[in-house]
Formats: C-alpha cells, structure tokens, sequence
C-alpha cells in the first residue's frame, strides 16, 4: 500500500479494511493483535455475532464497516453496530437506515454504492442515474454521503472503474472513494482510493 501511494505521489495513506467476512475467529484475532482496527463486514447477522460477542471488549476500539448489501428490515441493527454503512443504493434503503437512526441515536456515516460496469446482477445505481440521487436526497432527507464505492465487473480491467468512480466524487464534492479489493487495490490506490478493503490477502482463502 505504501509502495502504491508513492508511485502515485500521494502524501496521504489510504486506509485498509480488514474484510473479515466469513473468515473464523481465530484469523479476526490474530489480525487484531497485529493493531489492525478497521474491519469490513458482508451481513449484519454475522457482525452481530463476532463484534457484539465474541470481540465485543474491542468494539470500542474499532471501526466497523458494511461493505455487503443491506435489506431494509435489518437497517436498524445495521445503526446500532456500523459506524459505515457503504452500500445505499436506493431511497427505500436510506429512509430505514434514517429511521433506525432515529431509534438507536446512531447515523452511521453513508456511502453509496455505484455499480460502474452497470450490471444487472450487481447492487448499486448506474453512474447515469447518480447526480438525481444525490440532489433527491440532499433535498428531500438533508443528507450527504461522505464518499462513494464500487466493485468492478470481474474479468474486466479494474481503473476504467476506478477512474470513472473518483471522476464521481470530484464532481459531487465527496471525499471518500471505498475502492480496491486482494487483486487490485495497488491500482486502486494510484488511482485515489482513500479506503481499501481487503480480505483474502490478509487473511487467507476463506474455508
């Protein structure tokens, strides 16, 4: 990751998300004792589990990320363990989130998610379709994502996607780009990825 930044002439570092989705406690801990405290979760249920029992004396310590998509009846537990929610796609969406904000007294920070290769199987609004959401829910619910994310079509050339993702937040004025996973989070930090998330290159393959 140092090694990206540099060739990219970035003062900054971008920031590793451990992603710990399905992988056993036992690899959670042994990355925890290695100081690592941003951690990428792919479903509330399980997050639940790990952050609110098993690691639960660290909680508050860490950050924890949702990286997964996000069905409406789980956005309150989802504001009561994330303090980042990456995946808002939809207006539904982020009405439940902002309700389950208002009942457990926790706004998750919001990201949402761009589907840049404009899959028809994969979450996230078109790149066409992201300025009018925006401005929707600018208006509408007073509120402004902190940065955008993206997962590109596998099989294709990732920093087409990338590019085009931190084209996006340029032109929107948001800071954050979650972009760049195991195979290619070198180009994605060349290319202004503020947060990476990372799961089996730490980890290992996932049994």
């Amino acid at each position: 990751m140092a090694g990206a930044a540099k060739r990219a002439g970035r003062s900054d570092m971008p920031k590793l998300i451990a992603v710990s989705k399905v992988q056993p406690d036992e690899r959670v801990s042994e990355m925890l004792a290695t100081g690592q405290r941003i951690f990428g979760e792919n479903r509330v249920q399980e997050a639940q589990k790990r952050w609110g029992e098993t690691f639960s004396d660290m909680r508050g310590e860490l950050e924890l990320r949702l990286i997964g998509p996000l069905q409406s009846n789980k956005a309150q537990a989802a504001c009561a363990l994330f303090d980042v929610i990456e995946t808002i796609d939809r207006e539904k969406l982020l009405k439940a989130v902002l309700a389950g904000a208002e009942k457990t007294g926790r706004l998750p920070r919001l990201l949402v998610q761009v589907n840049t290769g404009e899959e028809p199987q994969k979450a996230g609004l078109s790149p066409a379709a992201l300025p009018e959401f925006l401005k929707r829910i600018k208006d509408e619910y007073d509120v402004t994502p902190s940065g955008l994310m993206c997962i590109p079509p596998q099989g294709e050339a990732a920093s087409p996607h990338f590019w085009l993702l931190k084209k996006l937040a340029q032109a929107h004025g948001l800071s954050e780009l979650s972009m760049g996973m195991s195979g290619d989070y070198e180009t994605a930090i060349e290319m202004g990825a503020t947060h990476v998330r990372v799961g089996s290159a730490l980890f290992g393959l996932r049994e």
